[in-house]
């Protein structure tokens, strides 16, 4: 904004300004674009998913809504997660958001486990692996925005790293305030049901002509691209382990009576055998011992083998 329109600003509706500005459309040219995208989104994304990952989702377009930027993204609630974006040639700051159920369910498919028994989980932030999740549907979401835009050069979109809405940081004081609409989707996945929005400045959606892609298949990748990533994903992950010794077998009256002060012996008498486990599950038989100062653990045989430790800790 220069400074002329600056001082326009300061004499001049907030609203009326970025209508002249060409930042703010009437009712039914905003309401025109929204659906396209919804229409886009309908038909493209639950494509794209199912060819990648073999799962069906259902996404329907619910509506939009009109105000400013902050306000709109302030709007979507703290249980969905959020990924900031740019497209070149085309838009500089818009915002994608999904729900943390769909992730959430999302996993548990991935995972294995029967659709039937999924149920809609308690509202919850997303945990580091399911933010890891979250970014691969970001990117198929922006993937089909880009086809849709058509903007000039076909650039990626860039995504930021997701994050929780409730990590949002808050808006720069001096940021000049924008308007912006909220495209708001239904998804469902099995028996959870959820949203996914993108919330996009008037300055770039007023200017977009939403296009049908020439071919769905240009939006997928592989299938075994979404395994491979949560794998090494989890690899990458920091897990806590516990390590288990088992006592010497007491009767319940000498517990019912044992003070501060009271020793209870391990139940081996030579070596002292440890199980090592994360997340409940045993992953190590160890031998207990000590080095300098600390007490350590010195591993003997697996339990587990990586592949079921992997399943397990993708849980």
């Amino acid at each position: 904004m220069t400074k002329s329109t600056d001082d326009m600003a300061s004499g001049m509706d907030l609203a009326l300004l970025a209508k002249l500005t060409g930042g703010l459309g009437d009712y039914k040219t905003v309401e025109k674009l929204a659906a396209d995208f919804g229409q886009l989104y309908s038909e493209f994304l639950p494509d794209v998913f199912h060819s990648e990952t073999n799962i069906h989702i259902d996404v329907s377009y619910i509506g939009f809504q009109s105000g400013l930027m902050q306000d709109l993204i302030a709007q979507l609630g703290d249980v969905v997660c959020l990924a900031d974006g740019s497209l070149r040639n085309w838009c500089p700051n818009f915002v994608l958001a999904c729900g943390n159920s769909f992730v959430i369910a999302l996993m548990e498919r991935m995972l294995g486990a029967d659709p039937a028994i999924i149920v809609q989980p308690d509202p919850r932030p997303l945990s580091d692996i399911e933010i890891d999740l979250a970014s691969m549907v970001f990117e198929r979401i922006a993937n089909v925005l880009r086809s849709g835009v058509n903007a000039a050069g076909g650039f990626e979109a860039m995504l930021e790293r997701p994050y929780n809405a409730a990590a949002r940081p808050e808006a720069d004081k001096d940021e000049k305030p924008e308007f912006g609409a909220t495209i708001r989707m239904a998804v469902e996945i099995g028996n959870v049901s959820s949203e996914i929005a993108l919330v996009i400045p008037q300055t770039a959606l007023l200017k977009t002509k939403v296009v049908t892609p020439k071919s769905r298949a240009q939006l997928s990748k592989q299938k075994q691209e979404w395994a491979d990533r949560i794998a090494e994903q989890v690899r990458r992950s920091q897990i806590t382990l516990q390590a288990r010794i088992r006592l010497q077998s007491l009767t319940l009256k000498t517990i019912s009576k044992l003070m501060a002060g009271d020793v209870i012996a391990f139940e081996d008498k030579g070596d002292v055998r440890v199980d090592v486990s994360a997340n409940g599950k045993d992953l190590y038989a160890c031998e207990f011992g000590r080095s300098g100062d600390r007490y350590t653990v010195r591993v003997k045989d697996n339990i587990s083998t990586e592949d079921e430790l992997l399943r397990h800790l993708m849980k």
